[in-house]
């Protein structure tokens, strides 16, 4: 027998149960579960030949059963009787079953509601979903075990409400004394008040600690490897042009800080070479020489191991040497094949040690560095990463006023000043890391640090907000 269900305000056919399920197995089942009291059931229908066929179909099944021949009836019974589960047939004399399911929403409005109809009584149905919210309907003549599933699942539906009612009202007893609770201790929460608003900024600011300390330590690694070749600020400067092309290529924060920490940790695996090949330029090495250079990626992926966040920087690191060509190495990888990240990290890589003078004896500048790259686009370099490269050398020549940090002596440093760059002594050793928001005590602490090396450091602090605004005017 076709079956139609009413949900909410829209009715939809109803989905067959699987065919093994019998209704009498799964009813058992749930009467085993259900409370001690036994379902009452009200069987409303003009026809007694209905009522007392429907009362057969449910005799094995326990259920007290009400029975009445018409709205009224049924009306007076719910005056007097608690009824779980209402079956009314649609077309009734006096008060048809739209009516009465809606007029018994005031006395029993809990209760379940089934609706018997035919099929030609379509616009009446939904009317009685309206104003009756009629949880199911079956046409008449209706199928025995569609009606025994329905009246199942009625059952099953109304003790999760009245258990989710018992909830509440257990919830809101509850409530009632959290809130009696709450009123004796209110002197102490409002002691405590501050002191866990103290915490939180505490807990807030930890957390933010954590964030940086992990790249403040990257840059304290990559400074070792630094004052170890020589090159003060090389890695910190391959990293950043690292992260500002990964951004000019659309990649996610997530991927640029990732490009950062590869350029600062690039040369980490130049830590198992000799002094004396840091010292020569890439230009002069010789075979063997170039050879056992070629070898510090694979050492830096190695040392990196352990560091589980650092898996892709890894990957980078190994990679650098990869040609476009694919005749690079360690493994000839080619064109698009190469990690993204390792393409990258080699221009902003090559770019930095042409403008020092690392693989060729003399310094590049800018023109020269881009007639470089343009030159090996499609050979060592990807032709869309050298290409954005360029693009952002040339706007970097743009850079405003408003951008451009002021450089201040150690003697005129105060509170509060924000360095626009790393903070290094004149033999290259990092002190502090770019963006640091200076105390009165790190001010004294950088006083006293140039007083003992001797000579005046190289401070940068971004501009303070009157002077870009009194430049601009």
């Amino acid at each position: 027998m076709a079956e139609l269900q009413a949900t909410g305000n829209s009715i939809e056919p109803a989905r067959d149960e699987p065919a093994q399920q019998t209704p009498l197995a799964s009813f058992d089942a749930v009467a085993d579960a259900a409370p001690a009291t036994v379902p009452t059931l009200l069987l409303v229908d003009d026809e007694p030949g209905v009522i007392s066929s429907l009362k057969r179909l449910l005799r094995p099944l326990k259920y007290e059963v009400l029975s009445a021949n018409s709205g009224a009836e049924a009306l007076t019974l719910l005056e007097s009787a608690r009824v779980d589960v209402i079956i009314s047939d649609m077309r009734m004399p006096n008060m048809d079953g739209a009516e009465f399911l809606s007029r018994s929403r005031s006395m029993a409005p809990d209760a379940i509601r089934i609706l018997l109809t035919g099929y030609s009584e379509v616009d009446a149905v939904v009317r009685a979903v309206n104003e009756g919210h009629v949880y199911h309907y079956l046409h008449k003549p209706w199928d025995d075990q569609d009606l025994l599933l329905t009246i199942q699942r009625a059952l099953e539906q109304l003790a999760l409400q009245r258990k989710t009612e018992r909830l509440a009202a257990l919830l809101q007893e509850q409530n009632e004394k959290l809130s009696s609770f709450n009123m004796e201790l209110e002197r102490e929460v409002d002691a405590r008040t501050e002191e866990i608003r103290q915490t939180v900024m505490f807990l807030e600011g930890a957390q933010q600690d954590l964030k940086s300390n992990f790249l403040t330590m990257v840059k304290v690694c990559a400074n070792m490897v630094e004052m170890r070749c020589g090159l003060p600020g090389h890695s910190a400067r391959i990293g950043e042009t690292a992260r500002q092309l990964g951004a000019a290529l659309g990649l996610s924060d997530y991927a640029c800080n990732e490009l950062l920490m590869a350029g600062l940790l690039h040369g980490i695996g130049k830590l198992f070479l000799p002094d004396a090949l840091l010292k020569t330029p890439i230009a002069k090495l010789q075979p063997q020489e170039a050879k056992l250079y070629q070898l510090h990626p694979l050492h830096g992926q190695m040392a990196l191991t352990p560091v589980s966040q650092l898996s892709g920087v890894q990957a980078m690191i190994r990679h650098q040497y990869e040609r476009y060509d694919g005749r690079g190495t360690p493994d000839g990888l080619l064109g698009g094949l190469i990690p993204l990240g390792a393409r990258v990290l080699a221009l902003a890589r090559d770019a930095e040690d042409l403008r020092i003078g690392v693989i060729a004896p003399q310094k590049m500048n800018d023109a020269q560095i881009i007639s470089t790259v343009r030159a090996q686009s499609g050979i060592r370099y990807d032709p869309a990463i050298a290409e954005k490269y360029i693009e952002l050398l040339m706007k970097h020549a743009e850079l405003t006023p408003e951008g451009v940090p002021d450089r201040v002596d150690a003697s005129h440093l105060k509170e509060g000043m924000k360095l626009a760059d790393d903070l290094r002594t004149s033999r290259g050793t990092l002190l502090m890391t770019k963006g640091k928001v200076l105390s009165a005590e790190q001010v004294t602490q950088i006083r006293r640090y140039e007083i003992h090396e001797g000579e005046p450091f190289v401070i940068l602090v971004e501009r303070a907000a009157e002077v870009r605004k009194a430049e601009v005017a």
